[in-house]
C-alpha cells in the first residue's frame, strides 16, 4: 500500500538531498584558495523503492519511487596524477638546491670579474714585475707587500665563505630532516584518524586532503613512493620503510644521509641535492683552491738561475748541497743552472735580502697558527716581510766587503725577476696523482680559468635541469587543478542548479500538505 504521507517523505528527503549539496557546494567555493584542497561532490541515487519483489505485495502496477538520497560525499581526485607529481617534484626539489648552491659558489668565486680572486692574483704578479725593474725602491716593495696581503685575504675569505656554505648546507640538512620525521609522523596520525572515521562509515574527505598535502610536501624533499592500503598510506623511500599504517617504521637521521645515498635508497629530492652540493660539489672546489695556493707556496717548479748566482750558504738542491766560498756557490754556466725548486717559498729562500752582510731569503708565505699544511684558510704572509719589507728577496748575488762579509748587491734583480715570471711557469696540481684536480699540470691562470669554467658550465646545466622540472611539475599541477580544483564558475552554476530543485521540493512539499488538509479537514464533514 501506499503511504498517505508518502509525497511528504518523498519532498523531505529532496529537501534534505538538495540541502546536502548546496553545503557541499558552499564548502568547495570556501576553500577555493586553500592549499591542497580537492573539491567534493555528492553522490545523489535514487532512494529504494517502495515495494520489492516478493510473495506479499500489493496489486498496484509498477514500484513507486521514493526520492533521492545521498550516499557520500567524495573527493574528485586522480591518483596517476598524484604519483607522476611526486616523481616529478622530488627531482625538482634536488636540481633546485643544486642549482641554488652553484649560484652561491659563483657569487663566492665572483668570476670573470674585476674583483674576484683571479685580479688580485693577477696583482701579485705584477708587483713582482715591478721590483724587477727597481729591486731597491722601497715603495715597490711595500707595493709587493700590500698585494700578497691582498691575496692571502682573499684566499682565507674565499675559504671562509666555502667553509660557512657547508655549514648553512649542514643545517639545511637538519632542518630537513627534522620536516621528514615530524611528516612521517603526521601521516602516520592521520592514517589513524582516517581509519577511525572511515570505519564508522563517514566520508573523512578533509582529513585526507592533509595527508595528501603533507605527502606533496614531502615528495619534494626526499624520493618517496606511495601506496595505499586498507590501513592507510604505506610510505616509503627506496627500499627504506618509512610510514606503514598507524607506525612510522622508519627514522632518517643526519648521521644516516651518506650511508643512505650510498645504497641508494635516498636519490632525489632538495635533501639529496644539498648532499650533493655539499659532498661534491662544494668539496670539489674547496680541494681545487687548496691545491692551487699549495702549488703556489711550495709546489715543485723547474726554474734557470741566471749566470752569476750565488746560492746561499747550505741550500739543497737537486740532493747537492751548497757551501764554501762566493766562488764555490757561483753559477759559472753560460746556460745558467736548472734546478727544481718549492714554489715560491723556495726560489724566494735562494734570494737576499737589502741587509748587510747579506741574509738569504726567508719564506715568503708561512702558516697560520696551528696549520700544518698550506691552503686557502692557512696561507699567511710571513710576518718578517710584513713588518719589515726590506726582508723581501730580489737579489741573487753577493760580494765580498771591505770586512771580509758577503754584502748583497742590492741592485740584482735575478729572483724578483724570475718570481714574476712564475704566472707562466706550469705547476703540478696533482703530485699524489690521484686525478682529483680539474688540471694536472698547468699555469695558475689555466687552472683557475679551468675551475671557473667548470662552475660556470654546472650552474648552467643546473639552471637548465631545475627551469625544465618546473615545467614539467607545473603542468602535471596543472591537470592536477583541471581534475581536482575548485571552479568558481562550475560551482555557482551547481548553487543555482541545487537552489532551484531545493525550492521546487519545497513547493511540492508545499502542495502535499495542503492535499492532506484538505482530505483531514474538509472531508467526511456532509451532513454534520
Amino acid at each position: 500500500m501506499r503511504s498517505t504521507f508518502g509525497g511528504l517523505e518523498i519532498s523531505k528527503r529532496s529537501l534534505f538531498a538538495q540541502q546536502a549539496a548546496l553545503s557541499t557546494t558552499g564548502h568547495n567555493i570556501a576553500n577555493a584558495n586553500t592549499r591542497g584542497y580537492t573539491r567534493q561532490v555528492v553522490n545523489l541515487v535514487a532512494s529504494r523503492p517502495i515495494e520489492v519483489p516478493g510473495l506479499m505485495r500489493s496489486n498496484v502496477p509498477g514500484q513507486m519511487g521514493q526520492g533521492v538520497e545521498f550516499d557520500y560525499i567524495k573527493r574528485i581526485r586522480e591518483g596517476f596524477l598524484d604519483h607522476q607529481y611526486y616523481n616529478e617534484n622530488k627531482n625538482l626539489g634536488a636540481w633546485t638546491q643544486r642549482k641554488d648552491t652553484l649560484e652561491k659558489l659563483e657569487a663566492i668565486f665572483n668570476e670573470p670579474s674585476d674583483t674576484g680572486v683571479r685580479q688580485v692574483i693577477e696583482g701579485f704578479w705584477n708587483a713582482w714585475q715591478v721590483l724587477s725593474k727597481e729591486p731597491e725602491n722601497l715603495t715597490a716593495r711595500a707595493a709587493l707587500k700590500e698585494n700578497a696581503l691582498a691575496m692571502t685575504d682573499a684566499f682565507n675569505h674565499t675559504s671562509k665563505q666555502l667553509n660557512d656554505l657547508g655549514t648553512d648546507l649542514t643545517e639545511n640538512m637538519n632542518v630537513k630532516v627534522t620536516e621528514i620525521n615530524s611528516y612521517t609522523e603526521q601521516i602516520a596520525r592521520l592514517n589513524n584518524e582516517i581509519f577511525r572515521v572511515e570505519g564508522l562509515g563517514n566520508d573523512a574527505n578533509d582529513l585526507r586532503d592533509q595527508r595528501d598535502l603533507i605527502i606533496d610536501d614531502l615528495s619534494k624533499i626526499i624520493n618517496i613512493t606511495v601506496h595505499e592500503s586498507s590501513s592507510g598510506y604505506e610510505v616509503s623511500m627506496g627500499n627504506m620503510g618509512l610510514v606503514n599504517g598507524i607506525r612510522v617504521t622508519g627514522t632518517v637521521t643526519a648521521d644516516s644521509l651518506k650511508d643512505l645515498r650510498t645504497s641508494g635508497d635516498l636519490n632525489s629530492g632538495e635533501l639529496y641535492g644539498m648532499l650533493v652540493s655539499r659532498d661534491d660539489y662544494l668539496e670539489s672546489y674547496k680541494f681545487q683552491l687548496n691545491a692551487m695556493v699549495k702549488s703556489l707556496v711550495d709546489g715543485e717548479v723547474t726554474v734557470t738561475l741566471p749566470k752569476g748566482t750565488v746560492i746561499p750558504k747550505g741550500t739543497v738542491l737537486d740532493n747537492q748541497t751548497y757551501n764554501g766560498s762566493i766562488e764555490d756557490r757561483t753559477v759559472t754556466d753560460e746556460k745558467g743552472l736548472t734546478v727544481k725548486v718549492k714554489g715560491i717559498n723556495g726560489l724566494h729562500q735562494l734570494g737576499y735580502t737589502l741587509d748587510n752582510p747579506a741574509q738569504s731569503g726567508i719564506p715568503f708565505f708561512t702558516l697560520a697558527e696551528g696549520a700544518t699544511e698550506f691552503n686557502a684558510a692557512s696561507i699567511r704572509v710571513n710576518p718578517d716581510i710584513v713588518n719589515k719589507v726590506a726582508n723581501i728577496a730580489a737579489s741573487s748575488r753577493v760580494e765580498l766587503g771591505t770586512d771580509g762579509k758577503e754584502h748583497v748587491i742590492k741592485g740584482n734583480n735575478a729572483i724578483a725577476l724570475a718570481l714574476a715570471g712564475y704566472r707562466d711557469k706550469k705547476f703540478d696540481f696533482d703530485p699524489a696523482s690521484n686525478g682529483t684536480p680539474l688540471l694536472t699540470y698547468g699555469t695558475f691562470d689555466e687552472f683557475f680559468r679551468a675551475v671557473v669554467g667548470q662552475l660556470g658550465v654546472q650552474a648552467q646545466e643546473a639552471t637548465r635541469q631545475s627551469t625544465n622540472q618546473q615545467v614539467l611539475v607545473d603542468q602535471v599541477e596543472a591537470r592536477r587543478q583541471s581534475v581536482s580544483g575548485v571552479s568558481l564558475d562550475e560551482e555557482m552554476a551547481n548553487m543555482i542548479k541545487y537552489q532551484h530543485a531545493y525550492n521546487a521540493a519545497a513547493r511540492a512539499m508545499t502542495t502535499f500538505d495542503e492535499m492532506l488538509d484538505k482530505i483531514i479537514n474538509s472531508m467526511g464533514v456532509v451532513g454534520r
